[in-house]
């Protein structure tokens, strides 16, 4: 007997699927908020800023900023520590990273997925092209077969 047939797709409980998967596309029209006013570590505006451009930041709401300025805090706290308490410090920002999709393995967890621009796809697919026309076709080992 070969058993009962299988479920329709429709009917079956497990979809290995998230509330949080998304496509994400970089929006420049989102300006970042202001950091709270202070003297920020150069690096610490540069991540502030790139966080701010990345195309996981039309995904944050109203209530994200504030876990974001705790980030900020403690990316801050990063680039002034030394030694060992930078080492901690490291630590807490990987793990407070991963709440907002900021390293590859954070976005594939939450199933976000960055789109390539067509410019981006044309730059790849030029580069390509480039590299396999300046290949030389190595030479075909049988050639120097010879029927006895």
């Amino acid at each position: 007997m070969p058993g009962p047939p299988p479920k329709h797709a429709s009917a079956r409980s497990r979809r290995n699927k998230t509330s949080t998967q998304a496509a994400l596309r970089a929006d420049h029209a989102i300006v970042a908020p202001e950091l709270p006013s202070g003297e920020w570590h150069p690096m610490t505006l540069a991540w502030w800023r790139d966080v701010w451009a990345s195309p996981m930041a039309p995904e944050y709401d109203d209530s994200d900023r504030h876990g974001l300025y705790v980030l900020a805090v403690l990316v801050e706290d990063f680039w002034r520590a030394e030694g060992s308490d930078r080492l901690k410090l490291a630590a807490e920002l990987r793990q407070q990273g991963q709440r907002f999709g900021l390293s590859p393995i954070d976005r594939r967890r939450l199933q976000w997925e960055i789109t390539r621009t067509d410019e981006a796809v044309e730059k790849a697919t030029a580069s390509r092209a480039r590299k396999s026309a300046s290949r030389k076709p190595a030479a075909d080992p049988r050639a120097v077969l010879r029927s006895v």
